[in-house]
Formats: C-alpha cells, sequence, structure tokens
C-alpha cells in the first residue's frame, strides 16, 4: 500500500467517523439559547481620528426560568456578541416560576424607567414590548403583562427586567414573609 492510498484511506475513515457522529448536518443542541437585542456602532474620539467599535445587548436563557443579560463591546460584531455571551453566563438568574408566570406584580422603577409586570392566566401569552419580550421569551415566562414607561433605552428597560427578577420572591417566600 502506497503513502499516498494510505492518506486517503484515513481520511476517508475520518469523515466517516464525523459523519456518524454528527448526522443530518445537525448542530449540537446549544445549553442556551440566546437572542441578540441591540447591536450598536460606538465611536471613540483619539489622537488621528475616531476608533469605531461595536457593542452587543444579548440575552440567554433555557426556557425553564433561568436567564441571563450580557453587554459587551468588541472590534467587530460577531466578537462583541460573544464576549456578550460569556458575560450573561456568568449573570444567570434562577426564577420562581408559578404555572409558567410570575408568582407577584411587580413596580420597579430603574434609572428614568419604570416596569410594570403582572402574573397572568394561562392562554394569555406574552403580553410585553420589544426588549423585556425577549427577556420574558428565554426565561421561560408564558403568560404576563408588562408595560415599560418612561425609557425607549433598551440597555435600560433589560436591567430593570433584571432588577424585577433580582426582588422577585417564590409563593413560600411571601407565605414566610405574611406570617
Amino acid at each position: 500500500m502506497s503513502i499516498r492510498s494510505k492518506i486517503s484511506v484515513n481520511s476517508i475513515q475520518y469523515m466517516e467517523r464525523r459523519r456518524r457522529s454528527n448526522q443530518d448536518g445537525e448542530r449540537e443542541k446549544r445549553e442556551f439559547d440566546q437572542k441578540v437585542v441591540e447591536v450598536k456602532r460606538v465611536t471613540r474620539v483619539v489622537a488621528g481620528g475616531k476608533r469605531m467599535r461595536f457593542r452587543a445587548l444579548v440575552v440567554i436563557g433555557d426556557h425553564k426560568g433561568k436567564v441571563g443579560m450580557g453587554l459587551r463591546k468588541g472590534a467587530d460584531v460577531s466578537e462583541s456578541v460573544n464576549k456578550a455571551v460569556n458575560q450573561a453566563k456568568k449573570n444567570m438568574i434562577t426564577l420562581p416560576l408559578v404555572n409558567d408566570t410570575i408568582p407577584h406584580q411587580l413596580n420597579i422603577k430603574y434609572k428614568s424607567g419604570k416596569l410594570m409586570l403582572k402574573p397572568a392566566k394561562p392562554g394569555t401569552g406574552v403580553i410585553a414590548g420589544g426588549a423585556v419580550r425577549s427577556v420574558m421569551e428565554l426565561a421561560g415566562v408564558k403568560n404576563i403583562v408588562s408595560k415599560m414607561l418612561g425609557s425607549n433605552n433598551k440597555v435600560n428597560n433589560v436591567k430593570a427586567v433584571f432588577a424585577a427578577f433580582e426582588k422577585m420572591k417564590s409563593k413560600e417566600e411571601l407565605a414566610r414573609l405574611r406570617k
């Protein structure tokens, strides 16, 4: 057997193993789904001109109550998104969901924005705008009514949702506090 035929046999065996491990071209199932809420071009003035970078706001979640947010800058869009995803994985929050909704109503003021979150009956769906909707869907909240007042800034709106999630208490905690 010549060297050339050995190489071709080895490469064929390698391709067969690879095809068997990844049938039908399916990609590996990721641990969390991710959604890019916003990508913005930001400019910094330096000596000799302006330096452009990109800022990405990414929300990740498992649709079962775990959700995280990342906001990072990078030289190009893909770099900033990857950095934001890594930060989001480090900043995960677990929600106390009750029947696919939140356990109680919340009114949060975060910077200039006010956020109102209300639990809803099954079948209502996610009634939320833009950035808030992205977070709710990835968190696994299927029935909720929300309203964002005072701010159109997506970064502050997402941070307001996470501030609300931090203040949220489970049914057991609420019962314990009432006693």
